[in-house]
């Protein structure tokens, strides 16, 4: 929504993006800080043959931008190569994120990065084992100085594995300049990788930016498809706009032989033949990367899990990708407007997207307005509440909005096929209830929280603590509470509405409890529920998070399950469960030696890797497994 808050940032993102309509520009302005693509950098996964890459650089994952390129394997266990000489700066081990990982630094000032990896090789795969050892933990972070591992461009690194947070064996693969920011490794002109197809569109989503704009005589937001002709798209009909309007586009890039999606790193918009948006990733910054809920439509994510790239920038927008005049309003429709959106990959293959804007003046009926069953409907777009209601044979043509015991009369937007549509600014009107012919709607509005500044929301229910520019936009804040079988639930925000900072909630329950490590907080999440760490303080239970949502509190009692897969004298394999609060922590030892363990939570396998490759494991075996909520389960074997 549009922040209405006024804010230096506002100021800001004005004097960078809304520069005005800038001449027609053929070709898009790459980055010039990238450095050329002379560099003879060596492919880290069998060099020389063609490769299949899943993943590209700076294209749009859920929560963040892709750093990288992911390199298939065919399974795990492919050698890792230096792709340049220099030396290991880090190496890490961990449970989520990227796995087993590799920092090589390089003596252009470069660093190259190998993650999921199944195995460190060499020298450093000793000492990293001796250090989990000897500190006995199975996630270690370790810096190396220069001259300790040494590396030769092209020497054995690691074998490729699946750990961490991926999705299947391959190896991601990054380059990270001297300021830590990930750039694009196509810039080395890998032979390996093969591009010569163009982005492939799917659809075209339109959104009225203000009060006063519609598309297709209605407010709201609107998907349309697209018609395929070569490398060139096109809608089936103009479409009737007045207004401010949002454009958005569905696409994604492709490969030859290979059924993998890649983002687009390259789009430009244009206007009656002049720029009015343009976006280049060739840059990743980690500081910026959950920026990205800004870039998406985060709504289209959440609801139907579509990464709509918007082709305009939000006030609460801090990325740095944009140029050429980049409209923070979107387009302005007062005459009739022909538009078209240019994607480009890294290899400049490039797709058009072709279709018009016919100029309509607003009207108040419209026969294209969409028939509901149910006698109201309710939607929020921006700083604007969409009440759809059916008409009733006595229908008066205004609503009334409730707020603090006094009425605001809202007129009728427009109406049609029995429909009439309400549109209620909530910068100036935060309704407790709307009535209407068909009755009454009720909400949850509690506050207006600003995205730019700190602040504190109290009440009898929940306290909640937003630091600065922990939100996108201004949030319009709902919170509801209900029982259900002698269980709470606290409603906080719309799960569609992202967050980017934690924020601290301080939940004040209704029912007494029996504080016991047992008794946990929990989030609604699909079907089920996800463990939130949380404090007992006064009769209170305060937490952080970074998503909205429905939260209640629940007893895990029941311990997690081991099962056993190998247990011999050459390897231990578990594959261990649990079935509410998830797995806090595993010990293993035998002869009460301390046994190491590594963990895949995306298939539950727990395998152990002995001190010393021959050694074999004899004695009594011993594994505990333990809950977030503290139930513990035991096995015990004799090797």
């Amino acid at each position: 929504m549009k922040n209405f808050w006024n804010s230096k940032l506002s100021n800001i993102v004005v004097l960078i993006t809304c520069i005005g309509l800038t001449k027609s520009v053929a070709q898009f302005s790459a980055d010039k800080t990238l450095p050329p693509r002379a560099s003879n950098y060596l492919f880290p996964i069998k060099p020389g043959n063609t490769a299949i890459i899943t993943g590209t650089m700076g294209e749009l994952r859920n929560t963040h931008f892709h750093a990288g390129l992911d390199i298939d394997t065919p399974g795990i266990g492919v050698p890792v190569l230096a792709a340049e000489s220099g030396y290991i700066a880090r190496a890490t081990a961990t449970t989520g994120g990227y796995g087993n990982v590799l920092y090589v630094t390089h003596p252009d000032g470069n660093t190259t990065v190998y993650a999921h990896l199944e195995e460190f090789k060499g020298t450093v795969g000793d000492y990293i084992r001796k250090e989990r050892y000897k500190r006995k933990v199975s996630e270690i972070d370790l810096e190396f100085t220069p001259n300790q591992f040494p590396v030769t461009k092209g020497d054995l690194l690691a074998l490729s594995g699946n750990t961490g947070g991926s999705g299947g064996p391959h190896l991601h693969f990054e380059v990270r300049d001297q300021n830590n920011d990930a750039i694009n490794p196509l810039i080395y002109d890998f032979a390996e990788v093969k591009d010569s197809m163009s982005p492939l569109v799917f659809k075209v989503a339109l959104k009225t930016l203000d009060a006063n704009a519609r598309i297709n005589d209605q407010f709201g937001r609107f998907e349309f498809s697209v018609v395929k002709n070569g490398n060139s798209y096109s809608l089936l009909h103009p479409v009737l706009a007045s207004g401010a309007i949002g454009v958005e586009v569905l696409a994604h890039d492709k490969m030859e032989n290979s059924r993998f999606r890649y983002g687009i790193n390259y789009i430009n918009l244009l206007v009656d033949n002049q720029q009015v948006f343009q976006q280049v990733i060739d840059k990743v910054n980690f500081g910026n990367t959950r920026q990205i809920l800004a870039l998406m439509d985060y709504k289209a994510l959440e609801l139907n899990g579509n990464r709509y790239n918007k082709l305009y920038v939000d006030d609460g927008n801090r990325l740095e990708y944009y140029g050429g005049g980049a409209k923070k309003q979107g387009i302005p429709v007062t005459n009739d407007k022909a538009v078209e959106i240019q994607l480009k990959d890294f290899n400049q293959n490039e797709s058009k997207v072709r279709f018009d804007l016919k100029y309509t003046p607003v009207v108040t009926e419209t026969p294209l307005l969409a028939t509901s069953s149910k006698p109201y409907e309710t939607e929020l777009f921006e700083n604007i509440l969409k009440v759809q209601v059916k008409q009733c044979a006595d229908s008066k043509s205004e609503l009334a909005a409730w707020s603090s015991g006094k009425p605001t009369r809202i007129a009728t937007a427009y109406s049609g096929n029995n429909q009439s549509v309400y549109l209620v600014n909530l910068k100036t009107i935060l309704p407790d209830s709307i009535v209407s012919c068909q009755g009454t709607m009720h909400f949850n509005f509690k506050d207006r929280i600003p995205s730019e500044i700190e602040y504190k929301y109290y009440s009898d229910l929940v306290d909640l603590e937003f630091p600065a520019q922990s939100l996108y936009d201004t949030l319009y804040l709902n919170i509801a509470y209900d029982t259900l079988n002698q269980q709470e639930f606290f409603s906080i925000g719309d799960r569609t509405i992202p967050l980017h900072k934690n924020i601290m909630v301080t939940l004040k329950p209704k029912m007494s409890y029996f504080q016991s490590r047992n008794l946990g907080l929990y989030r609604k999440e699909g079907r089920g529920f996800v463990y939130v760490s949380s404090e007992w303080k006064n009769n209170r239970l305060r937490f952080s998070t970074r998503d909205f949502g429905q939260f209640t509190l629940m007893r895990d009692t029941i311990p997690p399950t081991i099962t056993k897969i190998a247990l011999s004298s050459a390897a231990a394999r578990f594959k261990i469960r649990d079935n509410l609060s998830g797995i806090s922590y595993f010990e293993a030892n035998i002869n009460g030696e301390w046994l190491l363990m590594v963990y895949d939570y995306k298939t539950g396998i727990l395998k152990s890797e002995k001190p010393e490759p021959d050694k074999m494991l004899k004695g009594d075996f011993e594994l505990k497994v333990v809950d977030q909520a503290g139930n513990e389960a035991l096995f015990k074997q004799k090797l």
